[in-house]
């Protein structure tokens, strides 16, 4: 069989396979994920994929510019292949496991935070404050809990959550201003 062949097969291969995940990247990632379930977190499809393309390239590239024996050029574009899975691994699916994050919240997780008033909550009804999270600023409805007015621009602290709604105090060092 001519190595060539098997050469050109991995790279036109890989890369139509990294099209389709630009393309159809959530379906194909839900169906690769089920496929990989080895056990194993560096066998990933861009680990794998990367490595077969790199696989075939190399091989193509060492085959032409080289007076090496066939096997010589095989092994080439194996290391080759190894150490571009390595490094994807490394440098590219072990980052971005580590950067994701949600930025999503719990309105339970606001309790005890400060925010500020941007809409005057009155005594007996509703305003709106600001609170920072993780993710940005949350605008969130809120009601007095002493049932006084607190103006636009107080800061304030979370008590407590009921039924999605801020219950908030002004801050402890601004009582009294």
């Amino acid at each position: 069989m001519n190595l060539q062949l098997i050469y050109w097969g991995c790279l036109i291969g890989g890369v139509i396979f990294t099209l389709l995940i630009i393309l159809l990247g959530d379906l194909l990632a839900g169906i690769m994920d089920g496929l990989l379930e080895i056990g194993f977190p560096i066998f990933q499809p861009i680990t794998l994929v990367g490595a077969v393309t790199v696989f075939g390239g190399t091989g193509l590239i060492l085959d032409r510019i080289n007076s090496l024996a066939g096997t010589s050029v095989l092994l080439g574009a194996l290391l080759a292949a190894v150490l571009s899975f390595v490094f994807l691994y490394a440098f590219y699916v072990r980052p971005m496991k580590s950067a994701e994050n949600s930025t999503g919240f719990r309105l339970a997780d606001l309790e005890g935070k400060k925010g500020e008033v941007t809409v005057t909550i009155p005594a007996r009804g509703f305003g709106e404050v600001v609170i920072l999270t993780v993710g940005g600023k949350t605008n969130q409805i809120a009601a007095s809990m002493d049932q006084t007015e607190i103006p636009q621009g107080t800061t304030v602290v979370v008590i407590t959550v009921k039924d999605h709604i801020l219950y908030v105090s002004p801050h402890p060092s601004l009582k009294g201003d």
